[in-house]
C-alpha cells in the first residue's frame, strides 16, 4: 500500500505548469487584498454586505422598471393624441359631409334634386 505524502509546495513567482497567470491571480497582485484582508474575508462582514447587496438590487430593479413604466406612458402618451387629433378631422369631415347643401350635391347623379319651394300644408276639414 501506499502512504500519504504531502504535496510539494510551488514556487512563489512561477505558475504551476508553465501556464499563463488568470486575470484574477493579476487582480490579486496588483491590489495586494492579503495586505488589507489577511488571508480572508471574515465571515461576520458576510450578512451584512449580502443585505446591502441585496438592497442594491432592490434599487437597480425598482429604478430600470420605473424607467421602462415611463417609456410606456410617454408612448402612450403620443398615441392617444394622435388618435385625439384623427378623431378631429373625422368629425369634421363628418359635419361637413352631412350638411344640407353637400348631400344634395352627393344625390345630384342619382336624379334626386332638392325641393326649391317650401312644402305645402294639408288642411282637413270635418
Amino acid at each position: 500500500m501506499s502512504q500519504n505524502t504531502f504535496k510539494k509546495k510551488i514556487k512563489q513567482g512561477s505558475t504551476p505548469g508553465g501556464k499563463k497567470k488568470t486575470l484574477f491571480t493579476l487582480i490579486e497582485e496588483k491590489l495586494n487584498v492579503t495586505g488589507l484582508l489577511g488571508e480572508g474575508i471574515p465571515v461576520k462582514f458576510g450578512p451584512p454586505f449580502f443585505f446591502a447587496a441585496f438592497l442594491a438590487m432592490i434599487y437597480i430593479w425598482s429604478n430600470h422598471r420605473a424607467d421602462n413604466m415611463i417609456r410606456k406612458i410617454e408612448k402612450m402618451q403620443q398615441e392617444v393624441e394622435d388618435l385625439r387629433a384623427d378623431v378631429t378631422t373625422l368629425e369634421a369631415e363628418y359635419m361637413l359631409s352631412s350638411k344640407q347643401s353637400e348631400v344634395a350635391k352627393k344625390i345630384q347623379p342619382l336624379g334626386i334634386y332638392e325641393i326649391d319651394e317650401p312644402p305645402i300644408k294639408i288642411k282637413y276639414k270635418k
